[in-house]
């Protein structure tokens, strides 16, 4: 799962993927409308890559809490962002039970839970190993090492 592509920009709603760079502006397409449109230098955009949440301990990556999430609810939706927030609350301290309660907003968990919700249905939640996928098992590479090790024909 790449995150990287994918941004927020402060004060528009949703998230945007990123389609092209200029010399001062991004080209993004939202996931809301699939309109295109600049986002330029001096707007706040973040990465979801790069965003983090605050816990007891260390910070853990927005990534790891999708994973959280995709694991305890099999690969489906999380609650509705829209839900109570002693709701919302309680449902993300049992995705992340360490998370810092008193620096992590309910406005932040609703826009965590909006945002898994929105990238879930577009498939672009998955935290399955490639490796598995590509069918390249370890028979293949021990027939490949035995080749490696043949004898050398006699002349």
């Amino acid at each position: 799962m790449d995150l990287s592509k994918i941004l927020t920009i402060a004060g528009k709603n949703g998230l945007f993927k990123v389609v092209s760079q200029g010399k001062n502006t991004v080209i993004v397409e939202s996931f809301l409308d699939n309109k295109r449109f600049p986002a330029f230098a001096h707007e706040k955009m973040s990465s979801l890559e790069e965003i983090s949440v605050f816990t007891t301990g260390e910070d853990i990556s927005l990534k790891e809490v999708f994973r959280a999430f995709h694991e305890k609810l099999q690969g489906g939706p999380a609650i509705d962002h829209k839900s109570d927030n002693n709701a919302l609350k309680k449902f993300f301290s049992g995705m992340v039970p360490e998370f810092d309660q008193e620096r992590v907003y309910v406005s932040d968990i609703k826009k965590m839970v909006n945002w898994y919700n929105t990238l879930l249905p577009l498939g672009l939640i998955d935290f399955t190993d490639k490796t598995e996928e590509s069918g390249v098992t370890d028979t293949y590479q021990e027939g490949e090492q035995q080749a490696d090790q043949a004898p050398e024909p006699d002349k």
